[in-house]
């Protein structure tokens, strides 16, 4: 027996995502824990300036990411003021690179418009999805590692 979809049942799930990226990353692990994600060093704080994307391949070589500080806390960032996020840099409307910009990451090919700091969640354009985020982790040194994907990389049908 399938079941449908209904709108009270959609407003509460989004309810309840919402709840739990609000809580700024105090809620343990609102990515696919059935994964098992490599941790990949990106960078170490030292190289990280506000504005300026660094550019990385996460989970594997072929899947385009950038970690980028915002200067205003992010839901799921890290670091001292909670502004270091990352992304999948391919749009989810057809896979087209996405460039951050401005505060926001956007997609030449349709004008799809993505923000940052509210987990990816897509605001303009053709795109229907948010961009996947990489939860990021810190250790004692001060590197910075991707350690997971939370969402569906474009053109996948898992991450991993």
């Amino acid at each position: 027996m399938t079941q449908t979809l209904t709108r009270r049942r959609f407003v509460q799930l989004t309810a309840a995502a919402t709840a739990l990226f609000a809580a700024g990353g105090k809620a343990q692990l609102w990515y696919a824990p059935s994964l098992t994600y490599p941790a990949v060093k990106v960078a170490n704080l030292s190289q990280v300036k506000t504005g300026q994307p660094i550019i990385f391949n996460y989970p594997d070589a072929s899947a385009p990411a950038i970690l980028v500080k915002l200067g205003r806390p992010a839901i799921g960032g890290v670091g001292k003021d909670r502004d270091i996020v990352a992304f999948s840099a391919l749009c989810t409307h057809m896979g087209c690179p996405v460039q951050y910009e401005k505060g926001r990451f956007i997609c030449r090919c349709h004008y799809s418009m993505f923000d940052p700091a509210k987990a990816g969640q897509t605001y303009q354009g053709l795109a229907s999805s948010w961009l996947p985020q990489i939860p990021l982790r810190i250790d004692g040194k001060g590197d910075i590692y991707a350690v997971a994907v939370a969402g569906l990389i474009w053109g996948r049908v898992k991450n991993v």
